[in-house]
């Protein structure tokens, strides 16, 4: 399918200890499915995981209620999963492109009612490209999520997690234009993921 077809999260309770075997089960889970996994993306510490799915074929929203029973049958370390429908609206390949990602960064938000346009302008022209260009990002993406929400969803694999600290990443944070949109994200959720070592290798490049 083209790079711009519609992927599906699922967003997955996860025991504590499922990250060694995470991958894995992503793979054969998907080997047995018309599906191609994109990233698995874990953050222990609270115990959740996001996995990125590419459908081999159009998947209708009525069926993705089943696909996160089929999926939480096949991995016993899977808790509570909810599948979401994901439209991309933002992808650049980042400065670090041919590194592996070890991290992924997920910033989720709904805008304030009003803020939607101003907000995907800020997005696309300039936050967006002036943090894939920053040493250490190697891919910048966007989507918004039609299902379980917030509805943005921009997320950004690292080759390292100080990459977040860096100058050059919080000089793209600080800009005028970015003090006047944030204030406007309503629900917002930022979070660190690890990218299990397998994961980093393959999947970081490959859409």
């Amino acid at each position: 399918m083209p790079t711009n077809a519609a992927r599906v999260l699922l967003r997955i309770r996860t025991a504590r200890d499922a990250e060694a075997r995470m991958d894995a089960d992503c793979r054969a889970f998907c080997d047995a499915a018309p599906l191609r996994l994109e990233r698995v993306a874990c953050a222990s510490a609270s115990a959740m995981a996001y996995v990125y799915l590419q459908p081999m074929q159009e998947v209708a929203t009525g069926d993705l209620p089943a696909l996160a029973e089929a999926f939480a049958q096949r991995c016993d370390w899977a808790g509570e999963v909810l599948a979401s429908r994901l439209e991309p609206v933002f992808d650049v390949a980042g400065a670090s492109v041919a590194e592996p990602a070890a991290f992924h960064y997920v910033v989720e938000m709904d805008p304030e009612a009003g803020w939607m346009p101003e907000l995907t302008r800020w997005y696309d022209t300039e936050h967006m490209p002036g943090l894939a260009a920053v040493p250490g990002c190697v891919r910048a993406r966007r989507f918004l999520n039609q299902g379980h929400g917030p509805l943005s969803l921009a997320c950004y694999d690292l080759v390292s997690e100080e990459t977040l600290g860096s100058p050059a990443w919080l000089a793209v944070r600080a800009t005028a234009w970015s003090d006047i949109a944030r204030p406007h994200f309503m629900n917002t959720r930022r979070t660190i993921f690890r990218v299990p070592p397998h994961a980093a290798r393959t999947d970081s490049r490959t859409t």
